[in-house]
């Protein structure tokens, strides 16, 4: 009886021991299920992350290569606009060049072609009146021709010679060079062709206004209606000189203008005097003179070549300047030196110069 219990007593325990290692089991197994599912989970989210890592990787690397394809656009840009940037600076040293040339070329010529002229007063005996324009009385017009003669600079060991004839010239320049005997010495020259500096013709064209004064020095000092005024008032005193004004100009900010007056001769006679009392708010002298107009017409520029005139070159200075200068002439005007008749000739010694002047006759002119 006790071992029947014993035994029941056993299973009961067993029973219990199994209903606990099955709910157990079935707690594993739920908890197997759960992890499954956690799992394929995990999986498609790592399937999905994976996708969306690679689709991102892939939008990087697109956004990389447009990057380094835009960068290399502009450096290509940059490296044009530095190239063209480069040819532009080279193009404009050679124009600054090319101008600095022009400007040095113009200040050569303008410096050649200068000419200074002293006009002398001249004494002028009108003989008669013509009847021309309705203004002839109130202009005195002339016209002078300058002329500016031919030179060439004769620098120390130089010679020039000119001959009647050109042909002797031109038989002594196809020589290379010449033996001059003098006395117990020689010397040895060489001809050369002479190339003349450019020279200038022009005609200055003057008109003086017979009843037109300027004037300069008058201060601004009312107002510009009472400086007219006052300045045609006192141009109009002919106690100092003056005439009847017809017309004022004047300027407030140089202090300068003109007079014009009625009648002729007033101007003159007012110019002569250089100077002239004005009454502003004080007495003023202002200097006054004639209204002149310049121009310039029938501008030539001339290139000389002198066909019986040659240029001697090389000559050792060993002996007098007038001596040396002797024996020059006497040696080109033997025929037997292939020379001719010597119409002048100069000679200077080392360490002078001379500036010869060509009559036009003397030189062949090209405008």
């Amino acid at each position: 009886m006790d071992n029947i219990d014993d035994e029941e007593q056993k299973l009961s325990v067993a029973k219990e021991e199994l209903n606990k290692l099955t709910k157990q089991l079935e707690k594993a197994e739920d908890e197997k299920s759960r992890l499954q599912l956690a799992k394929l989970s995990a999986e498609d989210s790592k399937k999905e992350a994976s996708k969306n890592v690679m689709v991102l990787q892939q939008q990087g690397k697109q956004r990389q290569e447009e990057f380094s394809k835009t960068v290399k656009g502009i450096q290509n840009d940059i490296s044009m606009l530095e190239k063209g940037n480069k040819d532009l600076m080279e193009k404009l040293k050679k124009i600054q060049a090319k101008l600095q040339a022009k400007k040095s070329e113009s200040a050569t010529l303008q410096q050649r072609f200068k000419i200074y002229v002293q006009i002398p007063e001249k004494k002028v005996k009108f003989t008669r009146k013509e009847k021309d324009s309705d203004d002839s009385g109130q202009h005195i017009k002339g016209v002078f021709t300058i002329a500016q003669r031919p030179s060439v600079l004769l620098k120390g060991g130089q010679a020039l010679i000119t001959f009647e004839e050109e042909k002797v010239a031109a038989q002594i320049l196809k020589m290379a060079k010449c033996t001059v005997s003098c006395d117990k010495d020689k010397v040895h020259v060489k001809p050369k062709s002479l190339t003349l500096d450019p020279f200038v013709k022009f005609e200055v064209h003057l008109d003086v206004s017979t009843k037109t004064l300027s004037f300069s020095n008058v201060p601004f000092t009312l107002s510009e209606e009472r400086m007219r005024d006052r300045l045609e008032i006192s141009f109009s005193k002919p106690s100092r000189g003056g005439g009847e004004v017809k017309m004022v100009d004047y300027d407030k900010h140089t202090g300068k203008g003109q007079i014009t007056f009625l009648n002729s001769g007033v101007a003159e006679r007012l110019a002569l005097k250089r100077k002239y009392i004005v009454d502003m708010d004080r007495e003023v002298n202002v200097k006054v003179d004639l209204v002149y107009n310049y121009k310039l017409k029938k501008f030539q520029t001339f290139c000389g070549t002198p066909t019986r005139t040659i240029l001697l070159c090389g000559i050792t200075d060993f002996q007098d300047e007038e001596d040396l200068q002797d024996h020059l002439e006497i040696h080109f005007q033997k025929p037997s030196n292939y020379g001719g008749e010597v119409e002048c000739i100069k000679y200077v010694s080392g360490g002078n110069e001379v500036k010869a002047f060509f009559t036009e006759d003397m030189a062949e002119m090209e405008a």
